[in-house]
C-alpha cells in the first residue's frame, strides 16, 4: 500500500502546541441547511402530529403506512426476533445485558437513593429521588444496526425505575434515503397504499425485548425526535430523549432541549491510548483501529514516551490495515485526525490526556494504577493491557454512551442518574423557624424583598 500519512508529533518540538491545537480542532457546528431543514420538520410534526410523521417517513425512509400505529413494532415481534437470532447471539446478548444491568444497579445504590436527616432543631432536610415517567431512546438504523445502544440506553432507564420506555428506530425500505431529514422536497403521500415493511434488524428488536422496552416504533430522523419531544396522536410525549443519531438527529435534539431533556450532543468517536511500551504493539494498533473504523471523523491518538515503541505501533498499523474490511474508513480517520505523539514521560502523557479529555482512554501500562490518579478527564478509563475499549462498548458493564469532543471536562457517562430527578425535602420545626427566621429576614431585607422577610418573621414567637 502507499505511504500512510499518519502525523507524528513530539512534545519537544518547538511547534508542538500549534500542531497539537490543529489536531484537536473539530467544529461541532451544524450545517445551516441541516438546521433549517430540521427546524421545518420539527415545526411540521408539532403542528400536524401523526400526519407529518407519516409524510416524512414516506419521503425519507420510503416507508408507506396508513397510520403511525401501523409502524409500531409489537412485543410479539420483539420476542419473535429474539427467538430467531442464533443461540450464540442470544447468549451473548443476555450475558451483556446482565452485566450492564448489574453495573447500573450498583450505581443506583451509590447515587440514586433518597435520603433525609433531622438537624439540631428537629427540622427534616433531605432529598427525594424519583424516576422520570417516560423516556424516549433513539437507536440508529440507517446504515448500520446497534443492538448495544439499545441495552446501554434502555437498561439504566429500567433500573432507575422509568415506567415507560419508547424506542424509535429507522426501518427504511432498501434503497431509500434513510437520512431522516435530507433529500428531495417533493413529498409522497403516506396513504398511497398498504403499509410497506421496512428493514427491521433482528438483533436490535431482540435487544429491545431483553431490555424491557415498552413501545417500539419503526421511525427515525428528526421527525422521530419531534414526535417524542412534542407527542402526537399515537406517540406519547416523553420527558427525556437519549441515544445517538446522524447530524439531523443531533440538530433536532439540540432544538428540542428545554421542551424535554436530552443526554448529550455527541461528536465523532475518540480513543486515546496512553502506553508505556509494554503492551504488544499490534494490540495497540488494533485498539486505534477500533475507533477509527466508526467513521472518517473519528479520532485515534497514541501518547507514549518510548520513540522505538511508537515506531513499532506504526509498523503494525501499516501491516494490519490492508486486511481490515473497513480499511478505507480507518485510513481516512487516521490520516485526517489521528496522531502518534512522543512525550517526555508518562507524567507528561497524563497531563496531555487531561487536556484532550477523550471519550475513551486506555492506560495500556504494566502498572495502570500508578497513572490512574493523575487522570482527571475522560469519559471512560480502561486500565491495563487486557482492557480493550471494545469490551466496554459491549459487555464490561459500564455505559458506552460517553461525552466526546473534550466535554468529559464537565460531563459524565450516561447512567441511572440521567433517568432520575431530585426534589429537595424541607420540613422546618417550630424551633427551627425561630433559629432560621431572623437569618432569612436579614438576607431578604438586604436583597430588597420585604415579603420574603415578613413570611419568615411572622412565624417567630411573639
Amino acid at each position: 500500500m502507499d505511504e500512510l500519512k499518519l502525523r507524528q508529533l513530539s512534545t519537544t518540538e518547538p511547534n508542538f502546541e500549534a500542531r497539537f491545537a490543529q489536531l484537536l480542532h473539530w467544529s461541532a457546528e451544524t450545517d445551516s441547511a441541516i438546521e433549517q431543514r430540521v427546524a421545518e420538520i420539527l415545526a411540521d410534526v408539532r403542528q400536524r402530529g401523526d400526519a407529518a410523521v407519516l409524510d416524512f417517513t414516506a419521503r425519507f425512509d420510503g416507508l408507506q403506512a396508513g397510520s403511525v400505529a401501523e409502524l409500531e413494532i409489537s412485543h410479539a415481534e420483539l420476542k419473535a426476533a429474539f427467538d430467531a437470532i442464533t443461540p450464540a447471539q442470544r447468549d451473548a446478548m443476555q450475558a451483556a445485558a446482565e452485566r450492564v444491568r448489574s453495573y447500573h444497579e450498583r450505581q443506583l445504590q451509590a447515587c440514586g437513593l433518597s435520603w433525609q436527616y433531622r438537624d439540631e432543631h428537629g427540622s427534616l432536610l433531605g432529598q427525594k429521588v424519583t424516576p422520570l415517567d417516560r423516556v424516549g431512546i433513539y437507536v440508529p438504523g440507517g446504515k448500520a444496526a446497534y443492538p448495544s445502544s439499545v441495552l446501554m440506553n434502555a437498561l439504566p432507564a429500567r433500573v432507575a425505575g422509568v415506567a415507560e420506555i419508547t424506542m424509535v428506530v429507522p426501518t427504511p425500505v432498501r434503497g431509500s434515503l434513510a437520512t431522516g431529514g435530507a433529500g428531495p422536497a417533493a413529498s409522497q403521500s403516506s396513504n398511497a397504499g398498504p403499509t410497506t415493511r421496512g428493514e427491521r434488524n433482528l438483533l436490535v428488536l431482540a435487544a429491545a425485548h431483553v431490555a424491557g422496552v415498552t413501545r417500539v416504533f419503526g421511525i427515525g430522523g428528526a421527525q422521530a425526535v419531534a414526535a417524542l419531544a412534542y407527542g402526537t396522536e399515537t406517540i406519547a410525549r416523553v420527558d427525556k430523549i437519549t441515544g445517538p443519531g446522524n447530524a439531523y438527529v443531533a440538530a433536532a435534539k439540540r432544538r428540542v432541549f428545554g421542551q424535554v431533556g436530552i443526554d448529550m450532543i455527541a461528536g465523532p468517536s475518540e480513543i486515546l491510548v496512553l502506553a508505556d511500551g509494554t503492551t504488544p504493539p499490534d494490540w495497540v494498533a488494533m485498539d486505534l483501529f477500533s475507533q477509527a473504523e466508526h467513521d472518517e471523523l473519528a479520532q485515534s491518538i497514541l501518547l507514549c514516551p518510548d520513540a522505538d515503541y511508537i515506531a513499532q505501533v506504526r509498523r503494525e498499523i501499516v501491516r494490519l490495515l490492508p486486511g481490515m474490511p473497513r480499511r478505507d474508513i480507518i485510513r481516512a480517520s487516521l490520516e485526517g485526525r489521528g496522531a502518534l505523539i512522543h512525550t517526555r514521560s508518562m507524567e507528561e502523557a497524563c497531563a496531555i490526556s487531561n487536556r484532550i479529555a477523550p471519550e475513551h482512554l486506555e492506560v495500556s501500562s504494566a502498572d495502570p494504577h500508578r497513572w490512574e490518579p493523575l487522570l482527571k478527564h475522560a469519559g471512560a478509563i480502561f486500565l491495563g493491557a487486557f482492557t480493550s475499549e471494545s469490551l466496554g462498548d459491549y459487555c464490561a458493564g459500564p455505559n458506552h454512551v460517553l461525552p466526546t469532543s473534550g466535554t468529559a471536562r464537565f460531563s459524565s457517562p450516561l447512567g441511572v442518574y440521567d433517568f432520575q430527578k431530585r426534589s429537595s425535602l424541607i420540613e422546618v420545626s417550630e424551633s427551627g423557624a425561630q433559629a432560621l427566621g431572623p437569618i432569612a429576614a436579614e438576607l431578604a431585607n438586604g436583597e430588597g424583598l420585604p415579603a420574603h422577610a415578613q413570611a419568615a418573621t411572622m412565624r417567630l414567637r411573639r
